[in-house]
């Protein structure tokens, strides 16, 4: 990745664009509360990457949402930005990897986050590899997301099957109300059997033990 400008340059922010199907939330809680107040007095530090949406005088932030929203809540109209050009893969994968150290990250922002650069690993090695028979398989880009994320090749499949959850259940996760490995178990159902199980979760209170959900995915799996 060679950077086009050596040194960062104030963009407007009318002219940033949030890179399509961000996976990472920005979120107006206390965090956010103190980094308005630090961009305020300080000013933004680190600057923001971005890469040039084409035919357009517009950029799509890499890396910085939380700094864009931010300046924007201080009501600062430039940012200082540095600009990448990246094709659409790269810079999803930079995406990716530039939110993966942040402190507290949720299981489904992890899931999104894993699936989109598992996506744009394969789509990029297979223009790589076109003429080749060496292209990288599931296997191959999962365990590579697993070593940048300090996480086992099983682990990264394991969330990645969450994207399979319906939004409700989905957020029972997140909320640390569903454990991970019965919220995988959950994902194997269809939509509408996962969302007469959240019926009856909602109503009763109550969400399956790992058993449970097993025994709910052999059922659903019986069916098809």
């Amino acid at each position: 990745m060679k950077n086009t400008m050596k040194k960062p340059v104030a963009i407007p922010v009318e002219k940033l664009r949030p890179f399509a199907g961000h996976p990472f939330k920005v979120k107006d809680d206390e965090e956010m509360n103190t980094l308005i107040e630090s961009i305020q007095t300080q000013g933004i530090l680190s600057p923001l990457i971005v890469r040039p949406i084409e035919n357009t005088e517009e950029y799509e932030v890499i890396s910085g949402h939380r700094r864009l929203h931010a300046a924007q809540k201080a009501g600062i109209t430039e940012v200082p930005a540095l600009i990448y050009a990246l094709d659409q893969d790269a810079a999803a994968i930079a995406v990716v990897d530039s939110n993966l150290h942040r402190e507290h990250i949720l299981p489904s922002e992890k899931a999104f986050a894993y699936k989109m650069k598992m996506d744009a690993m394969k789509r990029k090695a297979g223009r790589l590899e076109k003429n080749s028979s060496q292209v990288a398989t599931n296997f191959d880009t999962a365990t590579e997301i697993g070593k940048c994320a300090g996480e086992s090749r099983d682990q990264v499949f394991r969330y990645i099957r969450l994207t399979h959850l319906i939004p409700d259940i989905l957020k029972l996760v997140d909320e640390g109300k569903i454990a991970l490995t019965p919220a995988v178990e959950l994902s194997y159902l269809q939509p509408s059997e996962q969302e007469m199980l959240f019926s009856v979760m909602d109503s009763d209170e109550v969400t399956p033990s790992l058993s449970q959900a097993r025994r709910l995915r052999r059922m659903s799996e019986a069916q098809t």
